[in-house]
């Protein structure tokens, strides 16, 4: 007689994935607190140090569909152990820099590498591989993890970079992602079929097939996908709506912000605790972004975050001022409830229209993201330096976020696509013999 099992082992991935997120965003939140120490104590311009944090976003993004491919072929724990290794290298060879190309090598290139391993695409391969029910709900609550690091690291960093200096900042960051490895070490399985389990929500015990090739044969996959993606019609609508997403987040408000507040006379540690705050209140709105995905048309929701964002961006300039009034706590709140909402209806909607190469999918849509952030993370750095303000930069995220809305609603509806699973066929029906068979799920 077979024991009910009351504590399914996918929540427990979804913890130590949630903590390896946790630390990737803080990672990736820390040049907003360097931006001025390092301008002044090196001399360089902001849209210098903006290139280094737009090449780190490029390669956050442009990393995802290899190593969401990379975690199918070599497994999820050695891809996330080797960027966290990779981010406490770039984070800890700063405090040695003396060089703006340094700059762009460490936290651009390593700490870009590392953090693109831990992005939005592990998220949906985790959900993909562990949950067949909740599996909105869930991939919310994981990309809520993002806005929970901006929320631990960022308060913390800025009152270290005020206390101390920016390398203690640099090392706090290298010392959190060695202290996560353990657990992704000891705590992160591969695949609830190496336990003898379905998936959570499902009632078949599925073995993914392996992919040929090494890592030739996940790069191939990884490529195969975009290639196949790209002849869609729906991937350029996602893609060209995400890119808008992260130029509006990550690249303008999530670098920018608290240099903004600082030029009307906020301190930089309270303009660190408001952007905190942001990351306070997208944990509220992201997890019921992933409640309302299990129930609402995705396409709706993009477009009602989307619209609800550009407006929210329209109206921030008239805000600054050198004491925080209601009206910035007021934007606080809506900007945070919609920060990174937008993800949960989009994994699903790459799911919706292209099934099991939806992680892979997601990938290169991510990747599309951060290209928007990394060309606003510049561009909003320049317009600071031409200009002598970011008014302008605000103004015209707000008006492309009206625009994403509109390709959203753009959206054709879909069927999901079923996904091919392994299923065994009982032993007396193939004379004694064990045999299986491919069906399509309703998961």
């Amino acid at each position: 007689m077979k024991t009910a099992r009351l504590f399914h082992p996918a929540w427990a991935v979804a913890a130590v994935a949630f903590v390896a997120l946790v630390g990737a965003a803080g990672f990736r939140a820390t040049p907003s607190v360097l931006l001025h120490p390092l301008h002044e104590e090196f001399g360089w311009p902001l849209a210098t140090i903006s290139a280094a944090v737009s090449v780190n976003l490029i390669l956050y993004g442009l990393t995802a569909p290899f190593a969401a491919a990379l975690m199918e072929r070599f497994g999820i724990r050695r891809v996330v152990v080797a960027a966290l290794l990779l981010v406490a290298t770039g984070s800890g060879l700063t405090v040695f820099m003396n060089a703006s190309w340094q700059l762009i090598a460490c936290w651009g290139v390593l700490v870009g590498l590392g953090t693109g391993s831990m992005a939005l695409a592990f998220v949906a391969t985790v959900t993909g591989r562990w949950f067949v029910k909740r599996r909105g709900l869930v991939t919310g609550v994981l990309t809520a993890g993002g806005a929970a690091g901006q929320l631990v690291f960022l308060p913390v960093l800025a009152n270290l970079v005020s206390a101390y200096d920016w390398k203690m900042a640099a090392l706090v960051v290298s010392a959190a992602a060695l202290l996560v490895v353990p657990l992704v070490v000891f705590f992160l399985r591969e695949h609830p079929a190496d336990l003898g389990l379905p998936l959570y929500g499902g009632t078949d015990v599925v073995r993914p097939r392996p992919l040929p090739g090494g890592a030739g044969g996940a790069a191939a996959r990884a490529l195969t996908g975009l290639r196949t993606a790209a002849r869609t019609r729906a991937f350029w609508l996602l893609a060209g709506g995400f890119a808008i997403c992260g130029a509006t987040t990550n690249g303008l408000v999530g670098t920018h912000f608290i240099p903004a507040a600082h030029d009307h006379g906020v301190a930089e540690t309270t303009a660190a605790s408001l952007l905190a705050l942001v990351g306070l209140f997208d944990i509220v709105g992201t997890i019921a972004s992933g409640w309302l995905t299990d129930r609402v048309d995705s396409r709706l929701l993009l477009a009602g975050y989307y619209a609800l964002r550009g407006l929210s961006l329209l109206v921030l300039p008239s805000l600054f001022a050198d004491t925080t009034g209601p009206t910035m706590l007021v934007f606080i709140v809506f900007y945070g409830l919609d920060w990174v909402a937008t993800v949960p209806p989009t994994v699903a909607l790459c799911r919706e229209h292209f099934g099991d190469r939806g992680p892979v999918v997601f990938g290169w849509v991510f990747a599309s993201h951060q290209i928007g952030a990394a060309i606003a993370a510049t561009g909003a750095g320049l317009v600071r330096d031409r200009l002598g303000e970011y008014t302008m930069a605000w103004y015209v995220a707000g008006l492309l976020a009206l625009g994403a809305a509109v390709l959203s609603l753009l959206l054709r509806r879909r069927e999901p696509v079923p996904e091919p699973v392994v299923e065994p066929v009982p032993e007396s029906a193939v004379g004694g013999s064990r045999a299986w068979r491919l069906r399509p799920t309703d998961g």
